[in-house]
């Protein structure tokens, strides 16, 4: 089992041409951004797209047993080397019971994704094995191709990438110096959701990711009070804030506005008054970037220089 302190197993390298699998664990998948994300990741690798992954039943992909069984597909074969995830959306939740951890375990293999797969990675996680936060394949068109690269980067070479060339803000409680830890999380609002369950995401030693999308700011400040009434954050070193996107309220209607403060002013205040001091600006999550970030990795956060660091690579 992975927490805030114990590495886990880091799968092995990929090379070009090797398969990967896509599988949609949570939302419908639009086919246009679907086929735009599979033609650039066929570009380095080989493809086994789940027969189904165009399923859809409501706002999931699906139900949850052809969901789950897609995944354990990919999991227990032995010639898909990874496995990114198709979209984010809702109910990666739901299948995490029916997911098999045993397969993962015997043959540990990458699993990319973020938003609602941080469900996913978390469960991965429990299971021993690191996961990367990176993009999924909806996504990939919509993204520099220095971010697919870097991806592909994180894939094929064990090398620790070291500092990275981010411009980063010092927020949250009033700290100095340098923090270090294992990067752990992800979007906050399946942070606060997955606790009490046997996935909950450890952070006690961690470095904790935050990203959100279309949450209005007093729902990330309910989400982080949560965290912090449910000791789910105790013990945590600091944090590395990504973005925070759409996350305002509509204006009123007499053409003012209703929101309580931008959202990083939110996530600044309760992160505050956590005592956890964070460096925000990470181009991660739902904006025009998402750089991809072993999870688990040991990385160190210079909260005077406003750096982050990775001393481990994403595979072995």
């Amino acid at each position: 089992m992975l927490d805030g302190s114990s590495p886990g197993v880091l799968p092995p390298r990929l090379r070009d041409g090797d398969i990967v699998a896509v599988c949609a664990p949570a939302g419908p998948v639009l086919r246009t951004r679907l086929r735009r994300g599979l033609d650039l990741l066929g570009e380095r690798f080989r493809l086994r797209v789940s027969p189904d992954v165009h399923a859809a039943a409501g706002f999931l992909a699906g139900p949850d047993a052809r969901r789950a069984e897609d995944f354990n597909r990919a999991l227990r074969d032995p010639e898909v080397r990874a496995i990114v995830v198709a979209r984010g959306g809702y109910g990666a939740m739901r299948i995490l019971p029916l997911l098999d951890g045993d397969a993962l375990r015997r043959d540990p293999k990458p699993i990319i994704g973020f938003s609602d797969a941080t469900a996913i990675l978390s469960w991965a996680a429990r299971a021993g094995v690191r996961g990367v936060h990176g993009p999924v394949v909806h996504q990939l068109g919509d993204l520099p191709a220095a971010d697919l690269a870097w991806l592909h980067r994180l894939l094929t070479d064990p090398t620790p990438p070291g500092e990275l060339p981010w411009r980063l803000s010092a927020i949250g409680a009033s700290a100095g110096g340098i923090r270090d830890g294992r990067l752990v999380g992800g979007n906050l609002t399946l942070l606060s959701q997955l606790v009490g369950t046997p996935w909950q995401v450890p952070t006690a030693g961690a470095i904790l990711l935050l990203e959100e999308i279309g949450e209005k700011p007093y729902a990330i400040d309910r989400y982080l009070t949560h965290l912090q009434l449910a000791n789910a954050v105790a013990g945590t070193r600091a944090a590395l804030v990504g973005d925070l996107t759409r996350c305002t309220d509509p204006p009123t209607s007499a053409g003012g506005t209703d929101d309580p403060g931008p959202a990083l002013a939110v996530v600044a205040e309760r992160l505050h008054a956590l005592g956890v001091p964070a460096l925000s600006g990470a181009p991660v999550g739902h904006g025009s970037r998402n750089a991809a970030l072993p999870w688990a990795a040991r990385c160190v956060i210079d909260l005077d220089a406003g750096s982050f660091a990775l001393l481990d690579g994403a595979v072995a």
